[in-house]
C-alpha cells in the first residue's frame, strides 16, 4: 500500500480527540467514518463537529464551501461492519490498554488484510496491544495534538512495526498537514507530551496544596511560555475524564500510593461532579466563554474575572 491508497480513514471513539482527526482528514478530501458504540456521543460527535467547521469558517482556515464539502464526507455509525472497507484505521478510546486490545482484535476480523491500524494513546506503549491487532507489522502509535494549533504528529513504532507502515504514517500526517516526529523507539509518552506532563505534573501539585490558583499558574505558564493556554485550560481541552483515565492507568501501572491518592481526589474533585471541561461546558473554566481566552486575563483585568 502507498500513501495514495488511503481514501477511507475509520476513526474509532467520537470523543475531543477522534472527532478532531475525524475533521481534518475530511478537510484534505478523506472519505471518513466515525465509529462510536454510544448513539448518543455520537450525535454529540456529529454536533461538535459542525461547530468546530464553524469555527473554522470563522478563523477564515476555511471557506463555507470548504467546510460543508468536508463534513459530507464524514458518516457517524454504530456499526463495526462499516470498517469492512477502511484504508486506516486511527483508534482514540479511553486509555485503557485491555479496551484498546478488544477494540482492534474486533476491528482486526473485519477489515481487509491492507489496512493499517494506528493508536492515537498518550500514555501506552503500542506493544502492550500490538499482538491483539492481528496485524503487528502494519501497527504504530500516531499520536496528534491540536491538528489546527499544534501541527505536531508523534509516529512511534513497537519493535515488531514494519518500517513500510511507519513511513506510509509519515506521508499521511504530511497529507494532514502535520510535521511526523518519529520516535527511535517506544517511550510511555511522547516528547511533546513528556514536557507537557511535567509541567503539568507540578502545577497540579501547586494547586492541589493551595499555593495558587488555577487561573494564576496559567497566567504564569502563558506569560512566561508565551502559550495560548496554561497547563488546566489545556487538560480542559483534552477532557478531564481522559486525564483522570490517565492518571488511574499510571497510578494502577506504577502502584504508587501517592499517584492513586491523586487519581482519586480529581475523581471525586471533577469526574463524579461531571466536569469535564469544554465537553460539559465546565472544568477548571466554563465554556464556551473561558477566563484564559478574554483580553484581560494576562493583566488582570476585570473582564478576565474567574466565571
Amino acid at each position: 500500500m502507498n500513501i495514495d491508497d488511503i481514501r477511507h480513514v475509520l476513526v474509532i471513539g467520537g470523543g475531543t480527540m477522534g472527532r478532531q482527526i475525524a475533521f481534518r482528514c475530511a478537510v484534505q478530501g478523506y472519505d471518513v467514518t466515525v465509529y462510536d458504540v454510544s448513539p448518543d456521543a455520537l450525535k454529540n460527535a456529529a454536533a461538535k463537529m459542525k461547530a468546530d467547521a464553524a469555527q473554522r469558517v470563522d478563523e477564515k482556515r476555511l471557506t463555507q464551501e470548504e467546510a460543508n464539502a468536508s463534513l459530507a464526507r464524514v458518516r457517524f455509525s454504530n456499526n463495526p461492519e462499516d470498517a469492512a472497507d477502511a484504508d486506516l484505521v486511527s483508534e482514540s478510546v479511553p486509555e485503557d490498554p485491555d479496551l484498546k486490545a478488544k477494540v482492534f482484535a474486533q476491528f482486526n476480523a473485519i477489515c481487509p488484510p491492507r489496512t493499517i491500524f494506528a493508536t492515537n494513546t498518550s500514555t501506552l506503549l503500542p506493544s502492550m496491544f500490538a499482538t491483539a491487532t492481528g496485524r503487528p507489522d502494519r501497527f504504530a502509535a500516531m499520536h496528534f495534538y491540536n491538528v489546527w494549533d499544534a501541527k505536531l504528529a508523534d509516529i512511534m513504532p513497537h519493535p515488531g512495526t514494519n518500517p513500510e507502515t511507519v513511513q506510509l504514517l509519515q506521508a499521511f500526517a504530511k497529507r494532514l498537514g502535520q510535521l511526523p516526529l518519529v520516535l527511535k523507539k517506544e517511550n510511555p509518552s511522547y516528547v511533546g507530551n513528556v514536557l507537557i506532563n511535567a509541567m503539568s505534573n507540578v502545577a497540579f501539585r501547586l494547586f492541589k496544596d493551595g499555593v495558587a490558583s488555577a487561573e494564576d499558574i496559567d497566567r504564569a505558564a502563558m506569560i512566561v511560555m508565551g502559550t495560548r493556554m496554561g497547563p488546566f485550560g489545556l487538560w480542559d481541552f483534552d477532557g478531564l475524564d481522559t486525564i483522570w483515565q490517565i492518571a488511574q492507568t499510571n497510578a494502577r501501572i506504577s502502584g504508587d500510593p501517592e499517584a492513586q491518592a491523586n487519581a482519586d481526589w480529581f475523581k471525586k474533585e471533577y469526574i463524579d461532579k461531571g466536569w469535564l471541561g469544554v465537553k460539559s461546558g465546565r472544568g477548571f473554566y466554563t465554556y464556551p466563554d473561558p477566563a484564559f481566552s478574554r483580553p484581560g486575563f494576562l493583566t488582570g483585568e476585570p473582564d478576565a474575572a474567574k466565571t
